[in-house]
């Protein structure tokens, strides 16, 4: 059976802190070795992190450290991507205020105050004029056929509105979504 993976645009201390949190608080399993600023491990490495983890669904970090072009957290991703043991049941594409980055267009973003919006966000959390998020390590995922893409502000961050201390639930929030729309189109398939 394929292992069940959210990934995570985002692998510095404090999103890893609401990362873990979220993870938590959702009963899954999270690959914290896969945080970092950039991205220390390799694709192949968190892959077998990934096989070994005793329950799903998985959440892994990857991040760029705000390289424009293609980061060790991108390199990363495409491999987690391609993996025909994983299947990745979303993604949570942080927004930053990387300078000429293509961006990403978002099926839906939870702006700072936790209400579902069909538009991206910033890094803080407030609402754009359109779907194309901006991000440092989402750049990749105009190429690639990704199932679901939630798009959220700095994790643990957003003026305080995700803060690990009050329970991470913007993120949290972000990872329920992800995990209802993948059992909806189970039921849908079946």
């Amino acid at each position: 059976m394929k292992r069940r993976v959210i990934i995570v645009t985002d692998g510095d201390r404090i999103a890893q802190k609401a990362v873990e949190k979220a993870t938590l608080n959702i009963g899954g399993r999270c690959i914290s070795a896969s945080a970092g600023n950039p991205t220390l491990l390799s694709g192949k490495q968190i892959i077998g992190l990934i096989k070994r983890a005793k329950y799903d669904p998985i959440v892994v970090m990857v991040d760029d450290k705000g390289d424009n072009g293609m980061g060790f957290g991108e390199k990363a991703m495409e491999e987690i991507l391609v993996c025909e043991d994983i299947e990745v049941i979303g993604i949570i594409a942080v927004a930053s205020n990387t300078p000429k980055a293509r961006g990403i267009q978002v099926d839906y973003s939870i702006d700072k105050l936790g209400k579902l919006v069909d538009k991206a966000v910033d890094k803080y959390g407030n609402i754009k004029g359109n779907r194309i998020l901006k991000g440092d390590t989402v750049n990749t995922l105009s190429f690639k056929k990704v199932n679901f893409i939630i798009g959220i502000g700095d994790p643990g961050k957003m003026d305080g509105s995700d803060n690990s201390e009050i329970g991470a639930p913007i993120i949290t929030k972000a990872m329920e979504i992800i995990i209802s729309n993948y059992n909806k189109s189970l039921i849908a398939f079946m």
